[in-house]
């Protein structure tokens, strides 16, 4: 039984999305048509849909689509109205965050060296007495967040599809098949 967004329910009360299916059949033909992306990096990947919901890949297509973006800005451009630091909606913006960051799909903006070493940053000196009354916002928008390198393959292999060849055919009675 599919509902209005295309998700099909089982018998089970599971749901597989069809869009998961997608991005593995994206990762095994991208994969296939390269040497440059090894077997354990396409099992990560593997595990990765597996792993992650669908708000995981709306927040990585957010950073993808706009790289130093901040958290408000995910936020806004995929829910819209920020909502109470101590709602449920807060709680799971932070879930996704901390998972991505986590499991190495995003990272803060860093500045790097020639070698490609992360620089360390340099942190205001606050005066005695002066520490802040409340905790950091999920929703704070000085931090930027881009996809690790490994994301960005992820990305690449899983969410765009694959080009079209040009079959041997069309090669040797010199028509272009497109």
């Amino acid at each position: 039984m599919r509902n209005h967004r295309g998700v099909c329910f089982s018998a089970a009360g599971g749901f597989i999305l069809f869009r998961r299916r997608k991005y593995v059949a994206n990762l095994v033909s991208n994969a296939a048509g390269t040497k440059l992306c090894s077997d354990d990096v396409i099992r990560l990947f593997i595990d990765w849909l597996d792993l992650y919901h669908k708000a995981h890949f709306a927040v990585i297509r957010e950073i993808y689509k706009s790289p130093g973006t901040t958290r408000y800005d995910i936020w806004n451009s995929i829910y819209g109205d920020t909502p109470h630091e101590d709602s449920a909606e807060a709680d799971l913006f932070r879930l996704l965050i901390r998972d991505l960051s986590t499991g190495g799909v995003i990272r803060q903006e860093r500045e790097t060296n020639q070698y490609g070493q992360f620089l360390r940053r340099n942190r205001p000196v606050r005066r005695k007495g002066t520490v802040p009354t409340t905790m950091e916002s999920a929703f704070e928008e000085t931090k930027p967040y881009i996809l690790t390198e490994l994301g960005k393959q992820f990305v690449h292999y899983t969410m765009n599809e694959v080009v079209p060849r040009i079959d041997s055919r069309s090669r040797q009675d010199g028509t272009n098949s497109t």
